[in-house]
């Protein structure tokens, strides 16, 4: 791809545009025309930065704000971006936009379209801020891998790389959770969950749980009747079993072996718990997957 530098403007910029006639060729591919940039480029302490579009432009345009502030004017709405901040303006809405004279802003772009533009949240011409650093870096390594591929060769490959590039940098603004906007909740749930998870062969209590998610058990008690329906002690016994049911299908392991691993110390209670949730004993769940199998085998020669 054609790399077009703008000699008279800002140093250490760069400025990157597609030629439309060689990148034509490929727009209908499923794989590009989904998401496709069209112009991509970093200015950094872009003193006099100045553009104004009457009519728009063609694609979205995807402006973040790494350092410094600027000023983005659209439907007569002034919005000020400072670092951190990401706005897309809508394809063919009428914009003005300019560094701010006293600490320019030093600026990441891409311009883009494509038929998925519809399944992100482009219209809503709101400002989404990335407070967190590690936020701001995996969104300027995104955007260093675009560069990256848009500099390489005119290749299907290279444009199917950098189409997937543009989604996940729209995921990692639009749908990555971000604690200081998501939901607390789940978010907690979902760490809870993982932790158990981690927990599966040992036998951690209710306050173990709660003292790492740093929480009260009462709230830990109203996540999981929200989340889950259950209690959070009968969750985890149902993720032991769940495990129980992997080991007795893929593995030939003895089902007192099973307990051991997963915490249990008395075969009987093990076995009570697994028929309680799976309405079977374990060995006659292991049995029952063995026909099943055996059955699948079989029909799979039979001429129909």
């Amino acid at each position: 791809m054609v790399e077009h530098y703008k000699r008279e403007g800002f140093a250490g910029e760069r400025l990157i545009v597609i030629p439309s006639d060689l990148f034509a060729p490929y727009a209908e591919h499923p794989l590009i025309g989904r998401l496709y940039p069209t112009d991509a480029g970093f200015f950094p302490h872009a003193v006099d930065h100045y553009r104004k579009r009457p009519r728009g432009c063609d694609e979205h345009i995807l402006l973040y704000c790494m350092k410094g502030s600027g000023m983005v004017t659209h439907h007569s709405e002034k919005r000020m971006l400072v670092r951190g901040d990401v706005f897309c303006i809508p394809r063919n809405t009428p914009h003005t936009y300019h560094a701010s004279a006293d600490d320019p802003w030093s600026l990441l772009w891409v311009h883009f379209k494509g038929s998925d533009e519809i399944l992100y949240p482009l219209d809503e011409l709101r400002i989404v801020k990335l407070e967190q650093p590690r936020e701001q870096n995996r969104l300027q390594a995104l955007f260093d891998m675009l560069f990256e591929s848009l500099e390489g060769s005119y290749t299907e490959g290279n444009f199917i790389h950098a189409s997937n590039i543009v989604g996940a940098i729209l995921s990692e603004i639009y749908c990555k959770e971000k604690l200081h906007e998501g939901d607390e909740r789940n978010h907690y749930f979902s760490k809870a969950v993982r932790y158990m998870h981690s927990h599966v062969h040992g036998n951690p209590t209710l306050e173990d749980v709660a003292r790492y998610l740093m929480v009260s058990k009462s709230y830990l008690h109203a996540l999981f009747r929200q989340y889950a329906n259950k209690a959070p002690m009968e969750y985890f016994q149902h993720l032991k079993i769940e495990m129980a049911c992997r080991y007795l299908d893929m593995t030939d392991l003895q089902i007192q072996e099973i307990a051991e691993r997963l915490g249990y110390s008395d075969i009987g209670y093990f076995s009570r718990r697994f028929k309680l949730l799976k309405q079977q004993s374990p060995s006659a769940y292991r049995i029952s997957l063995v026909k099943s199998a055996t059955y699948a085998h079989s029909t799979a020669f039979e001429v129909p």
